[in-house]
């Protein structure tokens, strides 16, 4: 047996070529189930896309690298459910591009966060994390109070429709001004907001400031929609998990 061993080890080109191929059947089992996912994954009646505001604050927090610290996937253990809520399912990052699930979580996970907390709190949090959480080791990001560009917003939901999101012509032609209107519930394009995403979507001034549009706006808005674009999980998890 050791006398075969070493003259395998001599064949140097046939030894690389077995590797390639024991490396090549895991990634077929693991990249196979993708081909058939729109089959597998049925997504849920109530999902909605995330609006222009909540998109620019998604594009904000994969920015300033808050993925890093924080995952967006509650896995199905007892102490997760007890501290995050339901499970997360596939269906619900049907329309996430790239997906946030994650693993690291020098932070807490962030799948179940919108409603848990104030937009004050959140804003303050942001500002200043140790004002709020005296422990917390979470840098501050007083620079998202500055004005939002919405100059791209546009050709972000006309990227993610190609991608299978569902952004018709008119969510995408009326970006700009949907994003502006959500943080201003006075104005008279929140109606359309609502018309176009759903009686669900929160349309209020996330930092408090009327005077503009600002990046804490964005981030926030993104913050409190998460966990919210579909009922689904906590239907499931009343199911008992089924």
């Amino acid at each position: 047996m050791l006398k075969l061993h070493y003259n395998l080890e001599k064949v140097s080109m046939g030894l690389v070529a077995a590797i390639i191929f024991a490396a090549s059947i895991g990634g077929i089992v693991e990249i196979a189930p993708l081909f058939t996912i729109d089959e597998t994954v049925e997504l849920p009646d109530d999902l909605r896309p995330h609006t222009p505001l909540e998109l620019a604050g998604r594009e904000i927090y994969i920015r300033e690298g808050c993925y890093a610290c924080h995952s967006q996937m509650v896995r199905s253990l007892a102490d997760e459910l007890d501290r995050y809520g339901p499970y997360s399912l596939a269906s619900e990052s049907a329309y996430n591009h790239p997906m946030l699930w994650g693993s690291k979580r020098t932070g807490p996970d962030l799948a179940r966060l919108g409603g848990k907390y104030s937009d004050d709190w959140h804003v303050q949090h942001l500002i200043d994390p140790r004002s709020v959480v005296p422990a917390s080791i979470m840098p501050a990001y007083p620079w998202l109070d500055r004005p939002l560009d919405t100059g791209l917003l546009r050709d972000s939901l006309a990227t993610l429709a190609r991608l299978g999101v569902p952004y018709d012509e008119a969510m995408i032609q009326a970006a700009s001004a949907d994003a502006q209107a959500q943080s201003n519930p006075d104005s008279d394009g929140a109606e359309g907001v609502i018309e176009r995403y759903g009686e669900g979507v929160a349309i209020r001034d996330f930092d408090g400031d009327t005077s503009m549009l600002s990046e804490l706006d964005a981030v926030v808005a993104y913050l409190q929609s998460l966990g919210t674009l579909t009922d689904t999980p906590y239907e499931v998890l009343a199911e008992g998990g089924q």
